[in-house]
């Protein structure tokens, strides 16, 4: 891409970036190659990357973590969902490395002990 070109394609990614919260460049788009197929990245890219949902419910929240457990097509995004919905730091621990007393534990367990969380007041 050279000139006007490249500083349209620059423009349209940064505005893309913008509306979904990714952080892509324009080189992203124009030869990709990686360890998802290419239908697989525009998926992901036409997804919000943090995608906030207000007033989520636990019930919610429970039906993503077993989709994550399961290890759907869309694993990758029930995650982001997943960890941008609770305040838990590393909720991703929860169920890939969780506490000793979580071992095994149930998608509803996994949800219920997120909000179990709470920062330390410095």
């Amino acid at each position: 891409m050279y000139g006007a070109d490249r500083a349209a394609a620059e423009e349209a990614v940064a505005a893309f970036g913008e509306a979904t919260g990714h952080d892509y460049a324009a080189s992203d788009f124009l030869g990709y190659a990686g360890p998802r197929t290419l239908e697989e990245f525009a998926v992901e890219a036409t997804r919000p990357a943090c995608p906030r949902v207000p007033d989520v419910t636990r019930d919610e929240l429970v039906a993503v973590v077993r989709r994550i457990l399961a290890e759907d097509a869309d694993t990758e995004y029930h995650l982001r969902l997943f960890t941008t919905n609770v305040a838990y730091p590393a909720a991703s621990d929860l169920i890939f490395h969780p506490p000793s007393g979580l071992a095994d534990a149930s998608a509803e367990q996994i949800v219920d002990a997120a909000p179990a969380h709470r920062p330390i007041a410095l």
